[in-house]
């Protein structure tokens, strides 16, 4: 059984940065695609971003549009560790983030494609 644990989330002013780290046990973490979904209150849980694994030396990466140039999804497999650094943080940005993991080699951001879950870590941003 994967456990996923966040840390990281906080509260930050418009224009701010923090990074989200989520650790990986009971698992091969280097066979895992993981990705990040964010919940705000009274909406559905939204995908955020996503890595492969690296398959020939190659990683693909994806990204909600909305995020894209501000958010930046990395992992280090040494550590079992995937990371969210978010920079020029809006109050839009203001969610709950959950880590998530599947052992399919797939970006694809429909949630129902992860198979395990962390508890989610609180991000938000003051206007």
């Amino acid at each position: 059984q994967v456990q996923l644990v966040e840390s990281g989330g906080g509260l930050v002013q418009t224009g701010g940065s923090l990074r989200l780290s989520c650790e990986a046990s009971g698992g091969t973490f280097s066979t895992y695609t993981m990705g990040w979904f964010r919940q705000a209150p009274g909406r559905s849980r939204e995908f955020v971003a996503a890595i492969t694994w690296a398959v020939g030396g190659t990683r693909y990466a994806r990204y909600q549009d909305s995020v894209k140039g501000r958010f930046t999804i990395s992992r280090d497999n040494a550590k079992n560790t995937v990371y969210l650094q978010m920079n020029s943080l809006k109050p839009e940005d203001t969610a709950v983030y959950y880590c998530a993991a599947t052992t399919g080699w797939s970006t694809n951001p429909d949630r129902l494609n992860y198979d395990y879950w962390g508890q989610g870590a609180q991000v938000t941003v003051s206007s």
